[in-house]
């Protein structure tokens, strides 16, 4: 992953591009493509040249324009070329269907991402969230605003959990194209058809909005939801009880295990696509729960071991 924007998106789904019509016009003894790696190159200088434009002050914002002009003409004509061999290999037989599909993906980001430089540099017209893309190749990438100081975002999806009263992670959720409150309820339900004895739960400030705490409190006894904006004088006498203060005092514990996922592996995936995602949360959420295991079974060893060796690791006691 690197930080996104439309012309190295570009780059990347050029470079895609060029390398699988090469691999495929190999495989049918074609030829026209036998200098992939000074194409590839070409593209790159021209990127090179918007980098270079794109940096300090606005003064000449023509030659940045003709710049990228230059970028989409030299990628659209090696689209164009890519497109023509892809139907003739197609024409020919049907046995790289897969291959050419892989090509086609690629290329339709491509051309996204020209139509996106031209509407955005040339045009000055805006882009919406709902149509950006922050990665080729992990297609599921969403841009998570963190809104603390020094971190803006991070690229990848969130992951919702839900930790026992001591630290056991007994569900997770990857939450693709979702936000907290969509996962309130969710995440409740599930974890009671695993855990019917589950009776009290405690959530951030994200999850509020009424419908979620009147859903949570019909299936839990007693749920610590704490209200966004200016509370009522009904919010601040369920917000005032003590048993909702004790439950927000513990709260604070769960960020202990997401700061567990992260420093063990969870910080950065290394799989790929969004079943690898999945898996990878799966197993260090398995790995978290092993390690607290594995704490627990060793502080009862030690402290069997110092019952039974009472003059080691104390001071004694005179009668």
């Amino acid at each position: 992953m690197h930080y996104p924007t439309n012309i190295n998106l570009l780059l990347d789904a050029m470079r895609k591009v060029i390398g699988l019509v090469y691999d495929l016009s190999q495989k049918n003894g074609m030829s026209g493509w036998r200098k992939h790696n000074y194409n590839y190159k070409e593209i790159k200088k021209q990127y090179r040249k918007c980098q270079k434009k794109s940096r300090g002050s606005k003064k000449n914002e023509k030659e940045r324009i003709k710049a990228f002009e230059a970028y989409m003409e030299v990628a659209g004509a090696f689209l164009e070329r890519a497109e023509e061999t892809i139907m003739e290999v197609a024409s020919r037989s049907s046995e790289f269907s897969s291959e050419i599909s892989a090509i086609e993906q690629f290329m339709g980001d491509a051309y996204l991402q020209m139509d996106q430089i031209e509407r955005r540099i040339i045009n000055g017209e805006p882009i919406a969230h709902e149509e950006k893309i922050f990665s080729v190749f992990e297609r599921h990438t969403e841009m998570i605003c963190k809104g603390k100081a020094g971190v803006a975002f991070e690229l990848g999806l969130q992951v919702c959990i839900m930790e026992d009263q001591h630290g056991f992670i007994l569900h997770h959720r990857v939450m693709q194209n979702e936000v907290d409150v969509d996962v309130a309820v969710p995440m409740v339900e599930d974890t009671l058809e695993k855990f019917p004895e589950l009776v009290r739960c405690s959530f951030d400030k994200g999850f509020w909005n009424p419908e979620n705490l009147k859903l949570l409190s019909r299936l839990l006894d007693f749920v610590v939801l704490p209200k966004k904006g200016k509370l009522s004088n009904s919010d601040k006498q369920r917000q005032g009880s003590e048993e909702f203060a004790e439950g927000r005092r513990k709260h604070s514990a769960v960020e202990s295990g997401i700061a567990a996922l992260e420093n063990q592996g969870l910080d950065i995936c290394r799989d790929h696509g969004i079943e690898g995602f999945e898996c990878y949360v799966a197993l260090a959420v398995l790995g978290r729960n092993f390690q607290k295991l594995g704490a627990g079974l060793q502080a009862k060893a030690l402290k069997r071991a110092r019952r039974k060796r009472p003059d080691k690791g104390g001071w004694k006691q005179a009668a």
